[in-house]
């Protein structure tokens, strides 16, 4: 383990065990004091928020953009200081903490038996509300991880969200998909982050505010072979401790096409739903990697083609 990686695994650490013993306002304040200190300080991850947000928001101005970067940071931040204090948060809490319209498409589903794949964008925090979804509704379901380094940091990610009531399958390893459709098929919930291509070889191209991004095949996939309903999900805070959501119509399956067709129109139906909720609470969407293929790196630019 390098010292970086070491690094990294204490200060999570540290954020579980310590933060989530503040009370909430002083928490609330701390993240906001951390996020305007990164912010200011300008490093990468702060510009390359900014410079996705200039496609978002492509009429921004250059103080437009700063104003929206900063808000970036602090709902960033947000994020991590409702997560590292969940694990502490009363069901009580965490039921009262979070309102989601238009939740009967996935309730009506399960209720009928049928499987169903939520897909969400990096938007607000999906870590709260999958909570909301095992502790309101009381429904169990599985999701999938990214490997982290060190693995020990990984482990702490798997126990936290395991600790919320999710089932947890890594990224990588070849295995999890076959899970997922097995618990689909069984007419159980599925919950999947689906705006960022983590494979090297399986995203799909998609149009995604004037320009190509490649996202997962995975939801469209398990829809497909499973019959799962697949339900696209957008979150968003306000100025209150709650946080917002909504879940948009189904995308269905196309009547006609090969699977890969199928795959790329309905992975585009997803990427036109998470533009919406983006478009509508950019300052939400804690977007700072690379997503377009003009931004990638020439080699992984090329890889993928779907």
């Amino acid at each position: 383990m390098s010292a970086r990686e070491r690094l990294a695994d204490a200060l999570y650490g540290a954020g579980w065990s310590t933060v989530r013993k503040l009370p909430e306002p002083v928490a609330v304040r701390l993240g906001r004091t951390i996020a305007d200190l990164a912010w200011r300080r300008r490093g990468e991850a702060v510009l390359r928020l900014e410079s996705n947000y200039a496609r978002v928001v492509p009429d921004a101005g250059p103080e437009r953009l700063a104003e929206l970067s900063r808000a970036g940071m602090r709902s960033y931040l947000r994020y991590w200081m409702e997560s590292f204090r969940l694990p502490a948060w009363s069901a009580e809490r965490i039921a009262d903490g979070v309102d989601i319209e238009d939740i009967h498409h996935v309730t009506d589903a399960l209720a009928a038996g049928r499987g169903v794949v939520v897909a969400l964008p990096h938007l607000a925090n999906w870590d709260l509300a999958g909570a909301w979804v095992t502790t309101k509704l009381g429904v169990p379901f599985t999701t999938v991880a990214e490997r982290l380094k060190p693995e020990t940091l990984y482990d702490r990610f798997v126990a936290y969200r395991e600790g919320l009531g999710m089932e947890v399958l890594p990224h990588s390893g070849g295995s999890a998909f076959g899970t997922l459709a097995r618990r689909l098929r069984n007419g159980g919930l599925v919950c999947l982050v689906a705006d960022r291509d983590l494979s090297s070889s399986s995203g799909v191209e998609v149009d995604f505010f004037g320009g190509t991004a490649r996202m997962p095949a995975g939801p469209a996939l398990l829809a497909q072979q499973t019959g799962a309903r697949l339900l696209p999900a957008t979150l968003w805070y306000d100025d209150s401790p709650v946080m917002r959501g909504r879940v948009h119509p189904p995308v269905e399956v196309p009547a006609s096409g090969t699977r890969r067709e199928k795959t790329s129109v309905m992975t585009q139906a997803l990427a036109d739903a998470f533009a919406t909720g983006i478009a509508d609470h950019p300052e939400d969407w804690h977007m700072l990697q690379r997503l377009w293929l003009k931004d990638l790196d020439p080699a992984r630019g090329r890889r993928g083609t779907s």
